[in-house]
């Protein structure tokens, strides 16, 4: 199988928009001002270079490369080069194409030469998109996934069982995709540092300090064991939310209220065109200054009624009984399952 990944999709984007900006460290993110709260969405390889990263607070990428561009987010665009995209993948013949997200995709096909079906797709797209991508080969979904990265930009890898420890046993746990920093510094704890003490580590010893189902799940990581097969079944949402980062912080009573409620009625109004009312409500709050946390709670019963929502969403933070600011409030709606399940 491959894995496909848009280089630098959001920036590329934008200087598709703006070739005057090729080879400028660009940064896409928030409303593109750092005097506001927002975080990186996208940063050029020629920002990285810099040590800007996707994720970090736009003012802090500015202090890092003060020459940058900063650029807004602009979802529509951004969706349709996408779609663009993913319809280039689907011409691939005989291929099962999976989505992933606005820039990566599984595709599951049968080829004797999988490196020369991979250059075809990266001139389809670039002929089609003007845009680069990186393909990872693999006989898993993890293998072909981390595969990916160790050919970026605009690269080609592969990775299968037999070199799965010879290119990554020395690397830290993190660079197994589904391992980040946190589930690594559990596993140091255990002294397992790279992917080759993961994939000795016992199956019991995992299941001890991960449970029984998430123990299996990181042995099987340590081993590049995933899914043997592209599964493009389409993508039934489970729940839909909405959070905002406040350019003031939220100190009283009635502006806590006032945000819930409108957080709910965006919930409400993305159930509605589901057709699939909330059965269970989460809460995320983000403290000043950088403190987070998530609660959840079952309805009663399922409801389309955005005062539910939000009145639930107060009380989930009513009993954390934390009074200090608060920065981000986010609810989300967990729906009733489609008909026939998921």
């Amino acid at each position: 199988m491959l894995h496909v990944d848009l280089d630098q999709f959001l920036a590329a984007v934008e200087v598709l928009r703006r070739p005057e900006l090729a080879g400028q460290p660009v940064i896409v993110g928030g409303r593109g001002d750092p005097t506001e709260r927002a975080v990186v969405s996208t940063a050029s390889y020629e920002a990285r270079e810099y040590g800007v990263r996707s994720g970090m607070p736009l003012r802090i990428a500015v202090r890092k490369c003060p020459h940058a561009v900063l650029l807004p987010v602009d979802r529509p665009v951004y969706e349709a080069a996408s779609d663009q995209v993913m319809a280039t993948l689907r011409e691939v013949p005989g291929a099962t194409v999976q989505v992933l997200g606005w820039d990566e995709a599984f595709l599951g096909l049968r080829t004797e030469d999988p490196e020369a079906v991979a250059r075809d797709i990266q001139a389809a797209v670039l002929a089609s998109t003007g845009l680069h991508c990186s393909v990872g080969i693999g006989d898993t979904t993890v293998r072909a996934k981390i595969a990916t990265d160790l050919g970026k930009p605009r690269g080609r890898f592969r990775l299968t069982a037999e070199t799965w420890l010879e290119v990554l046993g020395a690397r830290p746990t993190t660079a197994v995709w589904g391992i980040g920093t946190r589930v690594a510094a559990r596993l140091a704890a255990l002294g397992v540092h790279t992917v080759t003490d993961l994939a000795g580590t016992s199956v019991e010893r995992l299941q001890q300090e991960f449970g029984p189902r998430m123990g299996v799940h990181y042995a099987a990581l340590g081993r590049g064991l995933g899914e043997g097969v592209v599964d493009d079944t389409p993508w039934v949402a489970r729940a839909h939310g909405h959070e905002t980062t406040y350019q003031r912080d939220l100190t009283t009573r009635a502006e806590v209220i006032a945000a819930l409620a409108v957080l709910a009625g965006d919930v409400v109004a993305d159930l509605r065109r589901e057709a699939r009312p909330c059965r269970r409500v989460h809460l995320k709050v983000r403290f000043a200054p950088f403190f987070t946390t998530v609660r959840s709670r079952k309805l009663p019963e399922p409801t389309y009624d955005a005062e539910v929502l939000a009145s639930t969403a107060l009380d989930l933070l009513d009993r954390l009984e934390d009074d200090r600011p608060i920065r981000l409030l986010g609810v989300r709606g967990e729906m009733v399952p489609p008909p026939g399940g998921y």
